[in-house]
């Protein structure tokens, strides 16, 4: 029994520290925006929230075209200091054109993997949707609706950011989850050892209940959420990637979540990055990517013109022409006929 804590308490503090040493852009050095520090007030945790808010270069507090709103989750263990390295990729982004300016937040969360806790002593997700966005729809011209609010988390994170937008559609514009600590299933009890080796017992117990309440678990799993209500997705955009070298094997829950939301139909971009690591400088473009994302929901590239409709009439005749049915189009939904 010593000797499991001792292993888990050494993977803990292994990933804990793998977490924050991600290796990001060099141009963190020279960051030409600004971020500041500050505390946010809340019932929903113990104790006042600790954030950091990135402001572009130029920016203007008393500008009449709001800034996009994109809330950032770090890692496990980590803290709102990832936001430096976050804010340096988001910032050349900026200048690549891939999105316009906008304004960043990242909150302290610890290891709370972004819950409202089974107990009710911390309450992560309600902090994050009544008490965050206000915080910064009051101080900051910012995106005052779902359009323009993005939300996205790397890790631990990345699951924060599915479960938070999949129950809250209505709230934003697109989510995305890189790596994210997701499990490949549906039910608590069908997570295996290789999903849940570097999270022990206790912690799942901190968050959904002793015993765990199974079904509050589900309650909270982005598969599941997607699975019994696909529609309540339909107009959210989702992001989803995973390196396909994940030394925590989140590329396999990533590469579940993908297949619940394809065999729902819910549209989505799905990536299984080639070679990547759960850290490392593979991180950098791929945040790159994510945020990328992001500037095409908020400008949509016109990929379909008069020529993809014309070609897609004359396959829409063969379809028929060999007896298959022919579905009116969807661009909210993936194909599936």
């Amino acid at each position: 029994m010593v000797e499991d804590l001792k292993r888990s308490t050494v993977m803990f503090r292994a990933h804990a520290k793998l977490g924050l040493d991600l290796s990001l852009h060099p141009a963190a050095a020279a960051l030409e925006g600004r971020i500041l520090k500050m505390s946010v007030e809340t019932k929903a945790i113990p104790y006042p929230v600790e954030i950091a808010v990135y402001t572009p270069p130029g920016f203007d507090p008393n500008r009449s075209d709001r800034y996009p709103l994109i809330i950032q989750l770090h890692g496990g263990n980590g803290s709102s200091d990832n936001l430096t390295q976050m804010a340096a990729i988001l910032e050349a982004s900026v200048s690549e054109g891939l999105l316009p300016p906008s304004i960043s937040v990242m909150p302290s969360a610890g290891r709370s993997f972004y819950m409202d806790y089974r107990d009710g002593s911390q309450k992560w997700e309600s902090f994050i949707v009544r008490d965050l966005l206000a915080f910064m729809r009051d101080r900051y011209p910012v995106a005052a609706g779902r359009e323009g609010t993005f939300i996205t988390g790397v890790s631990m994170g990345g699951m924060g950011a599915l479960r938070i937008a999949f129950k809250h559609p209505e709230l934003f514009a697109a989510v995305a989850g890189m790596e994210p600590g997701i499990e490949p299933a549906l039910a608590y009890a069908d997570i295996k050892l290789r999903d849940r080796f570097w999270r022990d017992q206790s912690l799942f117990e901190e968050k959904y209940g002793k015993p765990v309440d199974e079904d509050f678990w589900a309650d909270n799993n982005p598969a599941t959420i997607a699975q019994r209500e696909p529609d309540r997705l339909k107009s959210l955009g989702i992001y989803l990637e995973a390196g396909d070298q994940d030394m925590f094997f989140l590329h396999h829950g990533s590469e579940f979540l993908h297949r619940v939301l394809f065999d729902s139909g819910v549209s989505h971009e799905y990536r299984l990055v080639r070679g990547a690591e759960h850290v490392g400088p593979s991180i950098a473009p791929r945040a790159r990517d994510a945020f990328a994302f992001f500037g095409r929901i908020l400008n949509p590239p016109v990929w379909i013109n008069g020529q993809v409709i014309a070609t897609r009439r004359s396959i829409d005749a063969m379809k028929r022409a060999a007896g298959y049915p022919v579905l009116p189009v969807d661009p909210e939904r993936l194909r599936t006929q």
